[in-house]
């Protein structure tokens, strides 16, 4: 579709070796290992992010797998085909490692988790993270926080995960660490770099060389909240800044206001969203924070099928600015965190946004809104 509908010279399979800003080119080779060239009057870096692997012993074994493109997902599945798999250990508690320890136990596979930070979602309210380990206990996933992996040994068909005081004997490892901006290209071109190495940008895309563009996983963005140059690695808002180069490379002169850190992810029975800043990163961008957390309905107290929403949210106490939000809950989750989500993209106040005119029918909510129930509770604490 690419080359045929949209006329455009895809070339695949035709790696990117270098950056010769000077010259305006970029070096590779082709899939047959002979280098090409190719000039540019304006470059788009889109490299992506790559997934993190730790540095431990073993982590090369054939039985230990990555989830970042479709070829990892179609390597696992194979792997799961090919192979008697009863049970999994999964490296990270984050994003990727929480939907893909739900879908291995779709399958039947016992699951444990590890991870060396001693808290389970350390960015997420403890009381909010309590409610999200109580569903995996339930679904029969054993967590290990505080558990450093030194080593994986090959015991004769099986895995054996070592860590300073466990080891887990198992089928199939999954590494889901996190990821990293793919932004060493860019580097080795000296061009200048953001937030945990990613490619910086103005609110134009443009990088530190004003014909070089950088967008997507690879780039930072501002965060709305703090006014500081921040890494988060989210589709919309590559999908976002993907249009925009295109914008302004033809001419258009397109501006990225940035982001507030928007986010939702299902584990099971639950929706876990936040948006903005908690209280600790609130503290550490300077802001005078509280906060407040709250349990309340997801539907009207009399409608048949209302369960528990937990929220918190986060003000800071000199200016009454809402600084972010979160919540867990069965239903109701991820699309009412978009309500905070704009209102801080507004830099509204916490009595501003307790003042809005949110929807309400039985079947989708209290009266109050969770959203202004804690609006109302965090005014009391300003």
């Amino acid at each position: 579709m690419f080359r045929e509908k949209q006329g455009i010279n895809l070339l695949t399979s035709h790696p990117v070796t270098g950056i010769d800003r000077v010259a305006k080119r970029v070096n590779g080779t082709t899939r047959e290992g002979k280098p090409f060239e190719a000039a540019y009057d304006k470059l788009l870096i889109a490299t992506g992010a790559i997934p993190i692997l730790p540095d431990i012993p073993g982590i090369d074994h054939p039985g230990v797998m990555v989830l970042k493109t479709l070829a990892d997902g179609r390597r696992i599945k194979q792997h799961l085909n090919d192979r008697a798999i009863r049970r999994a250990v999964i490296i990270g508690m984050g994003y990727i490692a929480l939907e893909t320890c739900e879908s291995l136990r779709a399958l039947g596979l016992e699951v444990d988790m590890v991870k060396p930070h001693p808290r389970f979602l350390p960015w997420l309210k403890e009381e909010l993270a309590a409610v999200v380990e109580e569903e995996l206990a339930a679904k029969r996933v054993t967590l290990h926080p505080g558990c450093r992996v030194t080593r994986i040994e090959n015991t004769g068909g099986r895995l054996q995960v070592v860590c300073e005081a466990l080891a887990l004997d198992v089928d199939m490892v999954l590494v889901a660490t996190g990821v990293s901006p793919n932004s060493e290209i860019a580097a080795a071109a000296g061009i200048e770099l953001g937030p945990k190495k990613s490619i910086a940008v103005n609110n134009r895309l443009l990088t530190s060389d004003p014909h070089v563009y950088a967008a997507g996983d690879c780039s930072d963005a501002i965060h709305v909240v703090t006014g500081q140059k921040a890494w988060i690695p989210l589709a919309l808002r590559a999908n976002r800044a993907g249009w925009a180069v295109a914008d302004n490379v033809c001419g258009r002169n397109v501006v990225l206001p940035g982001v507030v850190g928007t986010a939702v992810f299902k584990i099971f029975d639950l929706q876990v969203a936040r948006t903005g800043l908690n209280r600790e990163e609130a503290l550490a961008a300077g802001f005078k924070a509280a906060e407040v957390v709250i349990e309340t309905r997801s539907r009207a107290h009399a409608h048949p099928g209302a369960s528990s929403i937990h929220v918190s949210m986060v003000a800071d106490t000199k200016t009454g600015r809402l600084l972010g939000s979160q919540m867990v809950g069965k239903e109701g989750v991820a699309h009412r965190i978009n309500a905070p989500a704009v209102a801080l993209h507004a830099q509204m106040t916490v009595e501003q946004f307790s003042q809005t005119d949110l929807s309400y029918a039985p079947p989708f909510g209290p009266t109050w809104d969770p959203c202004l129930t804690a609006a109302n509770q965090l005014l009391k604490k300003l």
